[in-house]
């Protein structure tokens, strides 16, 4: 039996430092697949596939927001939850700026810098996520109760379908 070398990303590396159990899972990444690409590739529904999506504030704040992968992230909602003007996303050069990673590829794990991180709370109600390991096309799974010990998360109610 062949064995499957996994990428040792920063992500993967704060895994490890924190002793954070996780399973690695390669898959074939898309262009603009998303998550339904990765769900489909790993055979799970689509909401344990979370996203990391990297956002900002009207006054040029980032922050990252973790989502189900199958519903869309409020950002009307989210701004008057933080007290913000706006938000928005990032452009792809503000994101690997400030997490070292490329869109399609961003982890919350092994940033470059400090983010606050927004979970939608629903997530916590999963029994495993798949969220990505720091590259295109690795996802790892795990318990999303981690999420709580591994950062200082707020959790939001900011998800439409």
């Amino acid at each position: 039996m062949e064995k499957v070398e996994y990428p040792v990303t920063a992500a993967v590396r704060f895994l490890r430092q924190h002793d954070i159990a996780y399973e690695p899972h390669l898959y074939r990444y898309e262009d603009h697949g998303g998550t339904a690409r990765s769900a489909t590739e790993l055979g799970v529904p689509e909401d344990t596939v979370i996203k990391t999506l990297v956002m900002e504030t009207d006054r040029h704040e980032p922050l990252i927001v973790l989502m189900h992968g199958d519903r869309e992230v409020s950002t009307k909602m989210l701004a008057r939850d933080l007290g913000a003007k706006s938000i928005a996303p990032c452009d792809t050069a503000v994101v690997q700026r400030h997490t070292g990673y490329m869109v399609g590829g961003c982890s919350p794990f092994g940033t470059r810098k400090h983010l606050p991180i927004y979970v939608e709370s629903t997530i916590f109600d999963l029994p495993k996520i798949y969220i990505n390991g720091g590259k295109r096309g690795f996802l790892v799974s795990l318990d999303p109760r981690v999420l709580r010990t591994a950062f200082q998360v707020r959790e939001v109610n900011v998800a439409i379908r």
